[in-house]
């Protein structure tokens, strides 16, 4: 492990997110803040949705801000490196193993995908007082939570970059990306499938169950939640799983 050339790398990634600030702010928040205001604040203010609606909703509204964020900045950059701009071939000549070239890619997803989950919360809080109840009893718990999500949603996009063609990247969001939202417990919480019990049983293969179900139980412990250690257990699961396929295709598209 070459460190100094890793955080070079790190730190080019960071340079680039940098000069890009603005179209990257727009296409990691545009629609959390979207959700937000139509469904915490029009809906819940005109009265079709209960005043405690908008404590429920910022878990997933998290959940789903990391999740994009992640998976767009690790997979779209790769799908442009390794099909259109070649540009990836100049980072596999440096002098570090090709693995760890995929890891910094996780990494520096990872960091954003972080900063966005957390943004959210400040936004919301201006956003949707008064009445807004969020609790982070354990801080520590909240930000392990936090990292993990952020993990699996940069793990995911490593996969899926090195998995999909630059021709299918509309198939990779709507095939992949939106039945995960919708079936992954971001709009309301896993109890409320209790009346479809094969249904309530199939989303449990969806990683983003257990990251809206754990930020709920870490930021409005008050709504019913899965338990924290099996949430605990399926992220660390998915990161692991999503992190060994996605290093495979990666040195698998880097030979080939």
């Amino acid at each position: 492990m070459n460190w100094k050339t890793f955080f070079a790398l790190l730190g080019r990634d960071a340079h680039v997110a940098r000069r890009n600030l603005v179209p990257l702010i727009l296409q990691t928040f545009l629609q959390p803040l979207l959700f937000v205001f139509i469904f915490g604040r029009v809906m819940v203010g005109s009265g079709y949705m209960p005043a405690t609606y908008k404590s429920l909703l910022v878990p997933g509204i998290m959940a789903i801000s990391m999740v994009f964020t992640g998976v767009w900045a690790v997979a779209m950059p790769l799908i442009s490196e390794f099909q259109f701009t070649r540009e990836i071939e100049d980072r596999l000549l440096a002098p570090i193993d090709i693995s760890w070239v995929a890891v910094e890619k996780v990494v520096a997803g990872l960091i954003q995908a972080v900063v966005a989950g957390l943004l959210v919360i400040p936004l919301a809080w201006i956003i949707l007082r008064p009445g807004l109840e969020l609790h982070i009893a354990n801080p520590l718990l909240f930000f392990a939570i936090t990292l993990l999500v952020a993990g699996f949603s940069s793990c995911g996009g490593l996969a899926l970059g090195c998995s999909v063609n630059q021709q299918h990247i509309g198939l990779m969001f709507s095939m992949v990306m939106t039945p995960m939202i919708f079936f992954g417990c971001t709009y309301y919480p896993w109890s409320a499938l209790a009346k479809f019990p094969i249904l309530a049983k199939i989303v449990l293969i969806n990683p983003l169950v257990y990251a809206s179900e754990g930020l709920r139980a870490t930021l409005v412990p008050q709504f019913p939640h899965l338990s924290l250690p099996g949430v605990l257990v399926a992220l660390v699961v998915f990161d692991i799983l999503l992190l060994i396929v996605g290093l495979r295709q990666f040195r698998n598209k880097a030979v080939s």
